[in-house]
């Protein structure tokens, strides 16, 4: 789908392009979301570009994302998605700046996209041009990874608080379904790290190429303060995955006490029941020669308060011990 983007006063206003049309030259962003090789022509005709492939957006060499050709920048950088769903990804998303135009070319939703769109249909700056909508969408995915992780922290808390301080001590915490929300976190700040990380490098570069681009003071001020930005919030994804490694440990650690404890329960029941066993095996031999306590009038009687006294000396001696 090809979207195009036309300044209209003090918003940004979205032009349908028909089949097979081109894009209409005011155009300061388009926008490529699943492009046909018919809808690439047309971008490369208007722009002067080449639209890289979706195979091409997917290398992971920094020379592969971030390059120059032609006068134009290509920059390729890793984005979350449906990261309020159970099965959050991420996908390239590679973002072109030629002749003070933006062409951005993905496969996927992002939400920063739809964000930005929508603020700069309200509003936006009178000499709007691809690199300002560059910098709003690179601040939107920042302002968007600053958004997922404080929401993985404060869930994070929670199932620390659940482990280590459970509201109602007699109810049991399902381990099984902290350790799956537990993965799904770490995972989830692992995506919006490896994401942090690819902004981080496309945001080195632009500021790099901001010299020879003839960027302002302020924007490139802007450039400085979204890499502070990408560094603080990657460093406190490394600080939640790192606790989430330790809720891991710690969890497994209550759990191997908890074995431990039910382990220890057999292991005094099975103590304090074999000196009452030994005791029935020897009087369950039934040898009259020899026994004189078969013969005996209180021999069932002193059987039995020997085998209570055999169980009872056990416990006693654990509890002397303070083992129980």
């Amino acid at each position: 789908m090809l979207s195009v983007y036309v300044p209209r006063g003090a918003t940004l206003e979205r032009l349908p392009v028909e089949a097979g049309a081109p894009p209409p030259e005011a155009a300061v962003w388009i926008d490529l979301m699943t492009p046909t090789v018919q809808e690439d022509k047309l971008v490369e005709q208007l722009l002067g570009i080449a639209v890289p492939t979706r195979e091409e957006m997917q290398e992971i060499e920094v020379s592969s994302r971030l390059y120059v050709e032609n006068g134009a920048r290509y920059m390729t950088a890793t984005l979350m998605c449906q990261s309020d769903t159970a099965t959050p990804k991420t996908t390239a998303v590679t973002f072109i700046l030629s002749g003070h135009r933006l062409a951005t070319v993905r496969y996927d939703e992002p939400r920063p996209f739809a964000i930005v769109e929508h603020k700069l249909a309200r509003t936006c700056p009178p000499k709007v041009s691809g690199e300002t909508v560059l910098i709003d969408l690179l601040d939107a995915v920042i302002d968007r990874a600053a958004d997922i992780l404080e929401r993985i922290g404060a869930e994070v808390d929670q199932i620390s608080h659940s482990i280590f301080e459970p509201e109602d001590e007699a109810e049991s915490v399902s381990y099984k379904d902290v350790l799956k929300s537990l993965g799904r976190k770490g995972d989830l700040t692992s995506k919006v790290r490896e994401s942090l990380v690819s902004i981080g490098r496309l945001l080195s570069f632009l500021a790099n190429e901001a010299d020879s681009m003839k960027w302002p003071k302020d924007a490139r001020a802007q450039l400085q303060s979204m890499q502070r930005d990408a560094v603080s919030l990657s460093d406190h994804a490394t600080y939640i995955s790192n606790k989430v490694t330790f809720l891991l440990d710690a969890m497994l650690g209550v759990v191997n006490i908890e074995q431990n404890a039910i382990i220890k329960i057999f292991s005094i029941a099975a103590v304090i029941f074999m000196p009452p066993t030994l005791v029935a095996s020897i009087y369950g031999m039934n040898f009259h020669t020899g026994m004189i306590e078969l013969d005996w009038a209180y021999g069932y009687p002193f059987a039995l308060g020997l085998i209570v006294t055999a169980a009872i000396v056990p416990i006693l001696f654990f509890k002397w011990k303070k083992w129980l």
